[in-house]
């Protein structure tokens, strides 16, 4: 694992100090890990809105066929192993 340092001004030491300390996390470290998984999360969340709104936007919809379903499972399968 690496480690980074940040500068924070005092207000925000503080702030950060408090919520370790009264949001049930060990270490301030802890408590940034959570910040980012949070932050990944909702990065994730608004991929997905934006892949909804464009299928949404490419058109009438129609029933998806079982050819339909293998090239989407298909696409998954290739994504997992990339990552």
């Amino acid at each position: 694992m690496e480690t980074m340092n940040i500068a924070l001004p005092d207000a925000l030491k503080s702030f950060v100090k408090d919520r370790v300390s009264t949001g049930g996390f060990g270490t301030v470290s802890e408590y940034v890990r959570d910040l980012i998984r949070a932050d990944k999360k909702q990065l994730a969340k608004q991929q997905i809105e934006a892949e909804i709104l464009r299928g949404m936007a490419s058109g009438e919809a129609r029933p998806m066929t079982k050819r339909d379903w293998q090239r989407l499972h298909a696409k998954i399968s290739t994504r997992r192993t990339k990552q």
